[in-house]
């Protein structure tokens, strides 16, 4: 049985901006003690939603090395380090593991893509780069490439493939991989609207985007699971579903960081090619905060 790199919540932290675009080091850090004083469990840093396809590899690296070192061991810390190409993967997983993460987060290649056998390749080539644990992440929607099955259980025989995140709202996928993996493969819900069906199935919690405005309820939500208080947790996780759906409204993460605008933290402008939401999402947004009780 393979021991998941954490339990629980990972938020998927945003990263703030300057006013001249520049990487906001003194808010990161304010952000990074409210998340962990309101109990989140990990921190994901300088994946999709941090902004990591916006940044250049030498900016990825130096966010990743701040992130270990600041947060000190006070939380497990993944560092984003996936790419389409396997090489650049390779340089960010090295990097990540210099640098002192805890594991990395490998997303499947995008626009140029691979079969399933190429999947296999590209991730054992990671694996092996270094002793780093490596949570693969499939996300079909972004990518449009999904993780089958199959290939699943041949990575869960890598000793430091450790798991997944799982975005591809494909429970028929989940059931068959958790079948054919057994205990050699721990999941995580990447999607906030699916936490309980997927702790239900065993998985073992969620790298979220709700964690960076609700991170207490967020980690709450996932210790009722773990505890086997489905019901409560059931009731929880609708009552959020309004502004789960809020924060994707448009883009992510473009509406997580208007609402941490919103609830006060100088997260900054984002880079292109994102822009800002809609006044009618953000209307939505304010309402949705409001209504949960979110603040700092």
């Amino acid at each position: 049985m393979k021991k998941p790199v954490f339990t629980g919540a990972a938020v998927a932290i945003v990263t703030p901006f300057t006013a001249s675009g520049d990487v906001n080091y003194d808010e990161f850090k304010k952000i990074i003690d409210h998340q962990i004083e309101h109990g989140t469990d990990a921190i994901v840093i300088v994946g999709t939603t941090g902004e990591s396809s916006a940044m250049t590899l030498k900016e990825h690296a130096e966010v990743v090395d701040f992130g270990c070192s600041y947060i000190a061991g006070r939380v497990p810390v993944v560092a984003g380090a996936g790419s389409n190409d396997t090489a650049a993967a390779i340089e960010l997983t090295r990097e990540a593991a210099a640098s002192g993460a805890d594991a990395v987060l490998s997303v499947t290649p995008y626009y140029n893509k691979t079969t399933q056998r190429g999947l296999i390749a590209h991730f054992e080539a990671i694996a092996d780069c270094s002793d780093c644990p490596v949570i693969l992440y499939n996300v079909p929607s972004r990518t449009g490439l999904s993780i089958a099955a199959e290939t699943y259980a041949a990575l869960s025989k890598r000793p430091n493939i450790n798991g997944a995140k799982e975005a591809s709202g494909n429970f028929s996928l989940l059931t068959e991989a958790m079948h054919l993996c057994g205990d050699e493969m721990n999941f995580w819900s990447g999607n906030d609207d699916q936490i309980v069906p997927l702790m239900a199935m065993g998985g073992k919690g969620v790298i979220s985007v709700l964690s960076n405005v609700a991170p207490a309820e967020t980690h709450k939500l996932t210790q009722l699971c773990l505890e086997g208080k489905y019901e409560e947790a059931r009731r929880m996780q609708l009552d959020y579903l309004p502004l789960i759906n809020a924060l994707f409204c448009e883009v992510n993460p473009i509406p997580v960081k208007k609402a941490m605008e919103i609830l006060g933290w100088k997260v900054g402008d984002l880079r292109l090619p994102l822009v800002g939401v809609t006044e009618e999402h953000e209307a939505l947004l304010r309402r949705e905060l409001e209504r949960m009780g979110c603040k700092i």
